[in-house]
């Protein structure tokens, strides 16, 4: 924790007046840095020395004020020098990331003062005037004390409105994933030592480090500086640990047994049976999943050559196995599993000299998986016939980084940084046959012709595919110091690709997925021109088989490039303005190399922050921030930019063959497709329209902390954000065709879907015969549209007690409304991540009575957590949450009439031919959970050998935080559906983690 140190209130005046922040106190950052004032007398300078060699000398100013910038984080000793000579000296000084530690010497230096004197540590809690913005700063000490599970993600839930996503989305690692303020989980960014390491193909979280090896993790919700973008949720900065001019290592394991994990609660069928029920309804068996989880890392650190070079390793194993019997519907019952998740990461630190600093870093974060598909007795409840292999499967990544800083003068800092990274989803058969078909839906088979037991057949692989990513990132940037100013300008620059990006239906290239209607004298999906089953040969009955194909992708390239100034300005004694101006622009690339989504005109994103130190004293901040926040499209919509195929066939049938294929086809209908994709190559400019605005939020904080006696510190936050603009894709090309007509122009280009700012006008690319493109205009209303709409609110209040050497403990409450008509780049009621997954926008009748809480939406969160050092041996912790449940959702047919016009199936906002706004059907349950924790370090061990116990949702509380939501089965007339209700993802249940730690 940080500490401050003795300081007489009528100095701490001019202290304040010493912020001249310099690039390194923001988010994203590695660095932080120490401030303070010293008596005015001749001769006087201050010494800071990190506890791995690095020395900068610091000029004091007229006022006796100086200012340490850009010092990367660790423990510090900071000292008083006259004429050469120390004569005061603060020892344990402990620099945050992104923060300013306050360490000044206020008493007169006596000239016989001729040795170090230490200063005690002030009684008064922290708070740092120095920042303008809204982050949570998690130490490895705290990392190691509360009772959390070990990843960067369950780190950040700490932090106030931090939310576990609603949809269930996990990241390339299988890790669940957070939303921040309202936002979708592709809306954040992740950090390693100041190198992004998000997700660039869905902005799927990002590599993490090894959980023992994150030094400080911080969390960014909001009000970040001009030097910083491409978030408009959240930001995981993780710093990493550094050697040190003493070795240290050490090892840890850690076991997750079956035998002390409480079994997963049953679900089942909300709204009846489907016509052939497999096992009664029950719908999913969790109770006879199995799972254990064992971790082993270790490290190593120290000087490679004191005072100059350092490294730091470390490396972890964890180990995960068990069983996961899967739904009734699902084509693979039941999996026996082992999952592996190597992680390692290596940092090197060069003291070039005292102004030259290089730091190397490396790591590393994968998942790799294996099993065996077993079919399944549901009612017995046990395997029963060997099916299949799984997919080896392996995604994560590796990636390095580079980072130079030199201090030229003391006023004039620069600082670059430049680094790569692979990423992939490597998903290969094991002993896969190419000769078999998948099959779908099973469960709605005639059961006149599968004696009422559902085929799956033997093909247990969906899809083929085998991508990779690849990631570069620059940043670079001057510093300057110029009276009460602190100047910085720079770049940052991301690079963006995505190889091999196809993906194939297995097996023959196309699935049968099986259906059922109860009323087969009327077409099916008459939008799409499918007939009524009962005008086919064996189509009275109501069942039917669809032959579905998808093939797509291929490579992509995504440019993003920025440039910022920023000024951070000491106005008064108490007043500090960040002051900054960012420009980004995104150009998005085919295959081809032709650019199908570029938005390089400026945009600006402005921002502007004050910190005001209200007393004077240090007791008491209010700061404020607004800015604007531009996010680019990640790798994933640009798909159809390359063209793919997505299309149905449906046909009624007179039996199944044993390898669950149908037989006897009639065919209904030939190969349609919703969205126009039957594999044409799309010309660029029938991609997206004209002038397309990048995705961009506004965002407004006003807040304050006040230290409450000399032991507390409280405050409060209010926080407003606004999505001004989205993009998303629209498949209503028939409205576009009919617009041109109707200004004589003839449209022959065959689009599938155009890129859109949603909520707007649009201008639109259409070819005419003679291959001449015309600029055509829909409105808002032309197109059939509301306003689009993305509302946060959200009101935070906090008491915390800083660490004393006794105790920890922090408590928030958060109270926060996430409206509108659109997430952004998910949709949770339908789990889908990306643009081109979601039904928003795609057609006018999807979005009626769209307008409601989001799925994001949780109106109360109260999180309590901390721990307390009962004795030198024994400490013991707790982590609590409490969150109130999202909205459930009812998705039907359309309108009154029960329809389905545009041929979505079940998703429009009607449920049972009323309208169903999200909320509607009302709010899920209260998340409530309750961990906790023992240490124990052993005096007979020298404190260095550790035991621990926790015990993860102590109460087994097991509310569901996602139900399905389709009320129909997607077949025209409306037929209620089994499913709608059931639930799709509960709350983990207990367990418990046991450990054995040695650092030395």
């Amino acid at each position: 924790m940080k500490r401050t140190y003795a300081l007489k209130k009528k100095c701490l005046g001019l202290t304040i007046g010493s912020l001249l922040m310099a690039a390194g106190l923001h988010a994203q950052s590695t660095t932080g840095s120490i401030y303070g004032q010293v008596p005015v007398e001749k001769d006087l300078s201050v010494v800071v020395r990190s506890d791995s060699g690095l020395t900068r000398e610091v000029g004091i100013d007229s006022q006796g004020r100086y200012n340490a910038t850009q010092l990367p984080v660790g423990t510090y000793t900071v000292t008083l020098m006259r004429s050469g000579t120390a004569v005061q000296t603060h020892d344990h000084v402990t620099v945050n990331v992104g923060l300013g530690v306050n360490v000044s010497f206020s008493e007169p230096v006596a000239a016989k003062q001729l040795s170090g004197v230490s200063v005690t540590a002030n009684s008064t809690p922290p708070i740092d005037v120095s920042t303008v913005d809204s982050r949570t700063v998690i130490t490895a000490a705290q990392l190691a004390a509360l009772p959390l599970p070990r990843t960067a993600e369950a780190a950040a839930l700490l932090a106030p409105g931090a939310v576990a996503d609603s949809g269930g989305f996990t990241s390339t690692t299988g890790v669940p994933l957070v939303s921040f303020g309202g936002s979708s989980v592709q809306e954040n960014a992740y950090y390693i030592n100041g190198f992004n390491t998000t997700d660039p193909y869905l902005g799927q979280g990002g590599i993490t480090l090894p959980y023992g090896s994150i030094d400080q993790e911080e969390v960014y919700t909001g009000g970040y500086s001009a030097q910083y973008g491409r978030s408009d949720g959240g930001v995981l900065n993780m710093i990493g640990k550094s050697g040190t001019n003493q070795w240290h290592f050490g090892g840890q394991m850690l076991y997750e047994p079956e035998g002390l994990r409480s079994a997963q609660d049953n679900t089942y069928y909300a709204n009846g049976t489907p016509p052939s029920p497999v096992a009664g309804n029950l719908f999913d068996p969790n109770s006879k999943d199995s799972h254990w989880t064992s971790v082993y890392d270790a490290y190593v650190g120290g000087p490679i050559i004191k005072d100059k070079l350092f490294l730091f390793a470390s490396a972890e194993m964890s180990d995960e196995g068990g069983q996961t019997v899967n739904n009734v519907t699902s084509s693979t019952p039941a999996e026996n599993y082992k999952t592996r998740l190597p992680k390692w990461y290596a940092k090197v630190n060069w003291n070039i000299t005292d102004k030259n600093l290089l730091e190397l870093t490396g790591a590393s974060s994968k998942e790799e998986g294996l099993g065996t598909y077993y079919n399944y007795d549901y009612n017995a409840q046990q395997e029963t016939t060997f099916r299949g292999y799984a997919n080896d499967t392996k995604s994560g990544g590796d990636m390095w980084s580079a980072k130079f800083t030199s201090y030229i003068t003391d006023d004039l800092t620069f600082t670059a940084m430049y680094g790569k990274m692979k990423t992939f989803n490597y998903s290969v058969p094991v002993d896969y046959d190419p000769d078999a078909t998948y099959i779908a839906g099973a469960t709605y088979q005639n059961p006149a012709y599968n004696n009422g037991v559902p085929n799956n057949g033997q093909q247990t692989i969906a899809s083929l595919y085998n991508p990779y990513y690849r990631t570069s990132n620059l940043r670079a940037s001057l510093s300057y110091v110029i009276g009460n100013h602190t100047i910085t300008a720079g770049i940052d620059n991301l690079t963006s690709g995505a190889f091999d990006q196809g993906n194939n239906s297995s097996g023959p290239g196309y699935y049968w997925n099986y259906g059922q209607t109860p009323d087969p004298t009327v077409p099916l999906i008459p939008a799409l021109g499918v007939g009524a089953l009962a005008n086919y040969p064996n189509g009275a009955s109501g069942y039917y088989v669809s032959k579905n194909m998808f093939i797509g992708g291929a490579n992509l390239l995504t440019k993003q490039r920025a440039q910022y100034i920023e000024d951070q300005w000491q106005a008064t004694d108490r007043w500090l303005l960040s002051i900054g101006l960012r420009d980004d622009g995104f150009t998005n690339l085919n295959a081809a190399g032709q650019s199908y989504m570029a938005q390089n005109k400026p945009q600006w994103a402005p921002r502007l922050g004050f910190s005001w130190d209200v007393n004077g004293d240090g007791s008491f901040k209010v700061y404020g921030n607004a800015g604007r926040y531009y996010l680019g499209a990640p790798l994933a919509p640009g798909g159809p930019a390359n063209g793919y195929i997505s299309t149905q066939q449906y046909f009624t049938y007179s039996g199944i063959a044993p390898n669950g294929t149908p037989i006897g086809l009639t065919q209904v209908s030939p190969p349609v497709s919703a969205d126009n994709a039957f594999g044409q190559t799309p010309d660029p400019r029938t991609i997206t329209v004209q002038n397309l605005k990048a995705e961009d939020q506004d965002e407004f904080i006003l807040g304050f902390t006040k230290t409450l006696g000399s032991s507390w510190i409280y405050g409060a936050k209010l926080t407003r954000r606004i999505l001004r603009h989205d993009i998303d894709d629209y498949c209503d090309i028939q409205t576009v065709i009919n617009k041109a007509a109707s200004e004589g122009i003839t449209d022959v280009n065959n689009a599938s879907c155009y890129y859109i700012n949603p909520g707007q006008s649009n201008t639109f690319a259409v070819e005419d015969p003679n291959g001449v493109f015309h600029n055509v205009t829909l409105t808002n209303a032309q197109m059939g549209f509301p306003d689009m709409v993305r509302k946060y609110y959200g009101l935070e209040s906090f008491l915390e007690h800083p660490f004393d050497g006794k105790w920890y403990g922090k408590i928030d409450y958060v109270f926060s409304r996430s409206y509108g008509n659109n997430e952004g780049m998910g949709e949770t009621d339908i789990q889908a991540l990306a643009a081109t997954q979601t039904t928003y926008w795609d057609f006018p009748q999807l979005m009626e009575y769209g307008i409601g809480p989001q799925g994001e939406d949780h109106t109360h969160q109260l999180k309590a957590f901390g721990y307390y050092q009962l004795t030198p041996e024994w400490q013991v912790s707790a982590n609590l949450t409490l969150v109130s449940g999202g909205p459930r959702y009812c998705l039907g047919l359309y309108g009154p009439g029960q329809t389905d016009p545009v041929g979505y199936g079940s998703l429009y906002q009607w449920c049972n031919g009323l309208p169903s706004p999200p909320g509607a059907a009302g709010r899920l349950p209260w998340e409530k959970q309750l961990d906790i924790g023992v240490r124990y370090r052993p005096a007979f061990a020298a404190h260095k050998l550790g035991f621990s116990l926790d015990v993860v949702n102590i109460t087994n509380n097991q509310a569901p935080l996602n139900e399905y939501p389709e009320y129909n089965t997607g077949t025209v007339p409306a037929a209620p559906n089994p499913q709608y209700g059931t639930v799709m993802l509960l709350q983990t249940p207990r367990y418990v983690r046991l450990g054995v730690t040695y650092d030395y």
